[in-house]
Order: C-alpha cells, then structure tokens, then sequence
C-alpha cells in the first residue's frame, strides 16, 4: 500500500467515526443521559471546537521533532481508551471531561491532510483539495448512516465503543506504514525548520494573504455550521410520515452534500475553468444563500432541493479557499500555516455553536437557515473587498502574493 493511500484511508475511517454523533447531538444526548436542551447542544459542540483548536497546534509543534506516523499510534491509543471510558460514563459532567480528553488526543489526525499536501506537486493541490473534500463529506456520509443505524438500533453509547474500534484500526495501520516505510522516530531536520517563518509584515503571525482567508473562512464555517445541529430534528418536525422522520432517513437527508461533492470533484476534474478562485467563491456565496432559503421552507421536497443547491456552494467555497491557502504557502509551513487557518475556522465554528443553540431556543430551528444567509452575505462582502482586484485576472492574486 502507497503511503498516500495509506493516509487517505486513515482520513476516511476517521472522518467516519468521528462524524457518527454531528447530525444526532439532541437525540444522543435524550437518549443516553435523559436531557434535553438546544443550548447545551450548542454548548458541547463549541466545547469540542474549543478543545480541537487549542491541542491542534500543540500536535504541530509536536510533529516538527516527532514523525506523525509514531505520533498517532499513541495519540489514537489514548484516545480508544478514553473512547471506551466515554461509554462507561455513568453522568453528563463525567461525559464531558472525558471526551474532551478524547478529543485532545484525535486532534493530532489533523496533520494527515498538510503531510499528504507536502508529498504532491502544487498542480496536484486542486485534485487532492477535492479529494480530500470527497473524503470529508464521504465520511460524514458514513458517519450519519452508522450514526443513525446506531441509534436506531442499538445504544446511544455503542458509538463510542465503534469510536474505540476505529481508533485501533488506525493503529494498527500506522504501525504497518512505520514497519513498511522504515520511518525514523524523530522528524527529518527540513521538516523542523517549519517554525521558522519569513521576516516581514505579519497580522499576529499570520501573512495579510492568509490572515484574509483565515477570516473569510471563519466568517463561512461560522454561516455553514448554523444549520447542521439541528437540520436533522428540522426534518423530522416537518414530516407526517414516520419513516421518512426516522434516523436513517433523516441520515441520508443530511449527507446529501456528500453526493454533491462526488460530481463537483469530477466537474472540477473534467472542466478546468478559466475564472480565478476569489470569482468562483463569491458565485457560489450567492447560490450558497438561495439553496439555504429554499432548505428553510417547511417542505419536504424543498428541503432536499436547497440542500442540493448549499451542497453545491459548499463544496466549491470549502476547496477554493484552501487552494487560495496552500498557493499562498509554502510545503515546508503547509502544517503551520493550514494549522493557523483552522484555528479561524474553528472560532467560526464556536461562535456558530454558541449562537444556534440560543438562536433555537428563542426563535426557533427556521432562523438559523436565515442567519447562515445573512452570514454567507457577509462573507462575500469581505471577498469583494479583499479579493476585488483578483476577480478576473487569474495572475493577479499571485502577483500580489509576491509583492506582499
């Protein structure tokens, strides 16, 4: 097995596992403790948000002495552990400190998506870009399923007990890459200069280029994020048939951007468009904001139609800004730089999980749909500000690229 592969496979059982719970957090948390609450929903989501971004760069700084691949076979084996103690948790507090313990030692699988980027050429980086998308949304299609499945199944807590199997499966895979590639403990030496950063203007630490996506990335996962902890129980309000309400069902709904994902990385492989990524981004910002108004009418058929539409946007807006970071960056500052990146997005994604749960409880599960648009228009205002002068002349972001 190619090392690439390798990694794209650990990527997959990891996004699985890891997104069994996103769409189900109310049912879970009824289910397993008895406690319903929107706010604590939104709650345990930043929590998680908070936890990842704050261990992320601490497994980065860790990596530039330690090989990832010896990294994650104790990282994970902590993190099955605490995955298993997760479903013997007898009470919410004890819950929540264990898995966000969990969640520490998970954030260090973050550095496959920079270590594979290191290993391609940059007319590589659209494709992986894609792919990796693919396998994100791929993932989150399997994880509903298995999500679902479980819950409507089995145990609330069993998903944890497959979370601890799919932690030893990665495990066990790392040791196979270490035994097969003969891969050193301790990193190569051009990996450990990534901390070294060029002199020059900096916007707390970040290059202005890199701080500007940081932004609109927060200020896009903060819109796009709204809608997902609760789109399930938005569905299942507006059915009067039972088994379209069901988890499966509801599962399947929500994964549709998974599809949608499929066909744009096979669009975006067959037809190479001429227009520059700022341009892309900001057209499909404003489909984005259609296919969120139509998912927000109560209507079964017009939920499944604007979600197809959002798919669409997500998928381009989430690939063209990190082809915009990594074309901004450099192999040997993709972890540090892709790392300070997700840590906007993760802000984004506190600031959206604080705000829906309060947002649902006071207004209800419609206005988060509404609030993702005016966030979506938000986020195109600052493309046009920043990006303006790169909306038709492919060379000119790189040109500034070179001048700042």
């Amino acid at each position: 097995m190619k090392l690439k592969h390798a990694l794209i496979l650990l990527t997959l059982v990891s996004v699985v596992a890891d997104t069994m719970l996103l769409p189900f957090y109310p049912q879970f948390f009824k289910e397993a403790f008895n406690y319903v609450s929107a706010q604590h929903v939104g709650y345990y989501i930043a929590a998680c948000c908070i936890t990842v971004m704050c261990a992320f760069p601490l497994w980065a700084r860790l990596a530039r002495y330690i090989n990832e691949l010896h990294l994650w076979v104790y990282t994970q084996i902590i993190a099955g552990c605490l995955g298993i103690a997760c479903f013997y948790s007898s009470s919410l507090l004890e819950f929540w400190i264990v898995s966000q313990g969990m969640l520490v030692f998970k954030a260090s699988y973050l550095l496959i998506y920079p270590y594979v980027m290191r290993l391609e050429e940059n007319d590589q980086h659209l494709g992986i870009v894609g792919l990796f998308a693919v396998l994100m949304h791929f993932g989150a299609i399997g994880g509903a399923v298995l999500g679902g499945f479980t819950l409507e199944f089995l145990n609330a807590k069993d998903l944890y007990l497959i979370m601890a199997a799919s932690d030893g499966l990665q495990v066990l895979v790392c040791l196979y890459l270490i035994i097969r590639y003969k891969t050193p403990f301790k990193q190569v030496k051009s990996i450990e200069k990534q901390h070294e950063v060029q002199s020059g203007d900096s916007i707390f630490g970040f290059t202005p280029t890199i701080f500007s996506v940081g932004v609109l990335t927060l200020l896009f996962y903060f819109s796009a994020f709204l809608i997902r902890p609760f789109f399930t129980q938005f569905w299942q309000s507006i059915q009067t048939n039972p088994w379209l309400a069901s988890e499966l069902i509801s599962s399947f709904v929500y994964a549709i951007p998974a599809w949608i994902a499929v066909i744009g990385l096979w669009i975006n492989h067959k037809n190479t468009s001429c227009k520059t990524h700022p341009r892309i981004i900001a057209e499909s910002l404003v489909i984005g904001m259609l296919g969120l108004f139509i998912q927000a009418q109560p209507d079964s058929i017009a939920v499944i139609l604007g979600r197809i539409i959002f798919a669409w946007a997500l998928f381009q807006v989430s690939v063209r800004l990190e082809i915009i970071l990594f074309e901004n960056s450099r192999p040997e500052r993709y972890g540090e730089d892709f790392s300070k990146v997700h840590f906007m997005q993760n802000i984004g994604i506190i600031i959206s999980s604080f705000t829906v749960g309060n947002l649902v409880h006071g207004l209800g599960i419609q206005w988060a749909f509404y609030l993702a648009i005016l966030g979506f228009a938000l986020t195109l205002i600052f493309l046009l500000l920043y990006f303006r002068s790169n909306m038709s002349n492919p060379t000119s972001l790189h040109q500034s690229i070179e001048n700042g």
